[in-house]
């Protein structure tokens, strides 16, 4: 790999490490600094590298090139030498160098411990999902903005927003008490889902799977599976769900970038591994009474990945779905429910289903109803496909509808 590509990628794999570690260190009041010292340190290592060549440890002269740079940030800010040094008894440059600890077991400690805080409920969902792209996964703004189908100020702004509120709130960068533990592990939870779910259903205008987000999201649930005080049943459910939908990324996606609906997915390009690894985890998260909707999600997600289209498949899945509505009720999980009702009961008890919904601002319930009512009356079918072509956003998924009604007879 030539220093073109490998600073890309190691900027990735070792800016979300190095600035963890340095908050953790530093504290939420010195975040920025934390990312300016990580930002210096690639800097250095994109000039340095391009004349002297790539050094035979890349990583290791990144660690090294970081501590120096927050030694000597901490050596000469009036700040830090009132405020931290006389909390930590600094009395020399080694003690700079011991405080700034990046062996993996401490790196790991610090993202477990930053992403407690960073989904803290004191600042709003949508703000916890860009802190985590920025922080915990080293997307640069641009990114987390194209993510959110945002711009580059708006992400800014939100980010110091949300910077100002866990420094207003003195949120401390550390793993809860274990009775707090369960409450806050809800939040964190809730922050993955919404993460994974940007990138498995991308509102980009030209991508329909972002799998960056997708394994970044996988990458952190399974940090918390690793750890003793997080591995609970609703962690191992929601890392089930996410290697289920993860199994079948391939079959997703056409050659040509095109959405490939899901009876329409070759099924030979299912992930038999990840599917096997979503089962195992969905074995884990069996292990106490409390059922999540996780639990649920894991369990429907489980039954998409079996290949036979048989009743017994659909009833089951539809019990599921009646389940995952008592305990968590939303739109789009009642619209799922009426794909799988429209499995087991027919599409003529389905749309009375559906029309109950009257999600008219929804382009899936538009697109549904038009699935429902082919063959039965192909001009409701067509004015709902329209509708759904009116609603749609994205190009892949206005590209899908156009498809089905080309396909509708003349």
């Amino acid at each position: 790999m030539n220093n073109q590509d490998l600073i890309p990628h190691l900027f990735r794999e070792e800016y979300r490490k190095i600035v963890a570690v340095l908050c953790r260190r530093f504290g939420f009041e010195q975040m920025e600094t934390a990312e300016d010292i990580a930002s210096q340190t690639f800097l250095a290592a994109a000039q340095t590298w391009s004349l002297n060549g790539i050094p035979k440890n890349p990583v290791a002269w990144l660690y090294n090139v970081a501590k120096n740079n927050a030694k000597n940030y901490l050596q000469r800010d009036h700040l830090f030498t009132t405020k931290i040094a006389p909390e930590i008894k600094q009395t020399s440059t080694a003690a700079y160098e011991n405080e700034i600890d990046l062996s993996p077991q401490n790196i790991s400690d610090s993202q477990l411990q930053m992403m407690f805080a960073i989904c803290h409920p004191a600042i709003p969902p949508e703000a916890q999902v860009g802190l985590s792209l920025r922080i915990l996964c080293g997307f640069g703004i641009d990114e987390i903005a194209d993510a959110f189908l945002s711009n580059r100020e708006t992400i800014t702004k939100r980010l110091f927003r949300a910077r100002e509120k866990l420094r207003d709130a003195n949120i401390s960068i550390a793993l809860p008490p274990p009775a707090e533990i369960d409450n806050r592990l809800d939040t964190v939870l809730a922050t993955l889902y919404l993460l994974f779910s940007e990138g498995y259903y991308s509102a980009s205008q030209d991508t329909t799977l972002r799998r960056d987000l997708c394994l970044e999201a996988m990458r952190l649930c399974y940090m918390l599976v690793e750890n003793d005080a997080t591995n609970k049943p609703p962690v191992n459910a929601l890392l089930s769900l996410m290697c289920f939908h993860a199994s079948r990324f391939e079959a997703r996606i056409s050659e040509n970038g095109e959405q490939v609906l899901y009876n329409e997915q070759d099924t030979t390009l299912w992930n038999q591994d990840l599917i096997r690894k979503g089962a195992w985890y969905l074995k884990c998260a069996t292990t106490g009474d409390h059922i999540s909707r996780y639990h649920l999600e894991a369990s429907i997600a489980y039954w998409y990945t079996q290949k036979e289209d048989t009743t017994e498949k659909w009833d089951h899945m539809l019990q599921l779905h009646n389940r995952l509505l008592q305990i968590a009720y939303s739109p789009i999980a009642a619209l799922n429910r009426t794909y799988a009702f429209s499995k087991v009961y027919g599409k003529v008890s389905a749309i009375k289903e559906a029309e109950k919904l009257k999600l008219e601002g929804n382009h899936f319930y538009f697109t549904l109803l038009g699935e429902l009512y082919t063959g039965i009356d192909d001009i409701k079918t067509n004015n709902y496909y329209q509708q759904a072509l009116q609603l749609a956003k994205t190009h892949p998924e206005q590209q899908l509808i156009r498809k089905k009604i080309d396909q509708l007879p003349s």
